[in-house]
């Protein structure tokens, strides 16, 4: 098997095709990893999710970092990684953006997993409060690939 570093354009097509990442957040030394859906639009990732731990940390440490994967089998495989910098869209100045959020991820089939049940199919004022929306901007990428 032959890996070979993938060039910037390949990465991003990746990207743009995926939904299922992985995102890396740290609190102080103590890395945690959990699986969500995004959507690609403007260089950003846009991700639901309740309140919780991934949350909490990004809220204190906002440097993170997605692992983004397509797999064919063992031996034919890419990879990219991508680090972001988290921004909050609850703060009312992202309103908007927050609502852009919903529907570039409500364009995809279960796009709310792993994230939570199934939320109303309008946005409402009692869905934004309840729904946490986030941006993650990206500020590098690389990946790797087997060549064949």
């Amino acid at each position: 098997m032959n890996i070979q570093e993938m060039p910037y354009n390949d990465c991003i097509a990746l990207v743009k095709k995926q939904r299922l990442a992985r995102l890396a957040c740290a609190n102080a030394d103590v890395p945690y990893v959990v699986p969500v859906q995004y959507a690609f639009a403007n260089d950003r990732l846009y991700v639901f999710t309740l309140p919780g731990k991934k949350l909490d940390i990004m809220r204190r440490n906002p440097n993170v970092c997605v692992q983004i994967d397509q797999l064919k089998n063992r031996h034919s495989w890419k990879s990219v990684v991508v680090d972001a910098r988290y921004i909050d869209l609850e703060v009312d100045e992202c309103r908007e953006e927050k609502s852009q959020a919903w529907s570039f991820l409500a364009r995809h089939l279960d796009w709310w997993e792993p994230g939570a049940l199934k939320p109303p199919s309008k946005l409402t004022e009692a869905t934004m409060k309840t729904h946490i929306f986030f941006a993650l901007d990206m500020i590098d990428v690389s990946g790797r690939a087997t060549a064949i």
